[in-house]
């Protein structure tokens, strides 16, 4: 784990606006392939969709790994010292 207060934040905030970034594309997908099986034009809904799956896995990737649930790491660990 990175011990900058800083990138700790980064790396978790990144995280937070990916996953809904992604969900938002995801609902683009959704909304264009329907489009498109309703006879209509509905554009690179395929794209949108891979995109989406790559950023909202990216989103969750990322709050995992800083332990974003968890808080600061260095916090955690000095508070269970005596």
């Amino acid at each position: 784990m990175s011990s900058s207060p800083f990138r700790w934040y980064v790396r978790a905030q990144l995280g937070i606006l990916l996953l809904p970034a992604g969900l938002c594309l995801f609902g683009e997908a959704v909304s264009r392939r329907t489009l498109q099986l309703a006879g209509g034009d509905g554009g690179p809904w395929w794209w949108y969709g891979t995109l989406s799956l790559i950023l909202i896995n990216a989103g969750v990737g990322l709050m995992i790994e800083s332990g974003l649930l968890r808080g600061y790491p260095s916090r955690r660990l000095d508070q269970d010292r005596p």
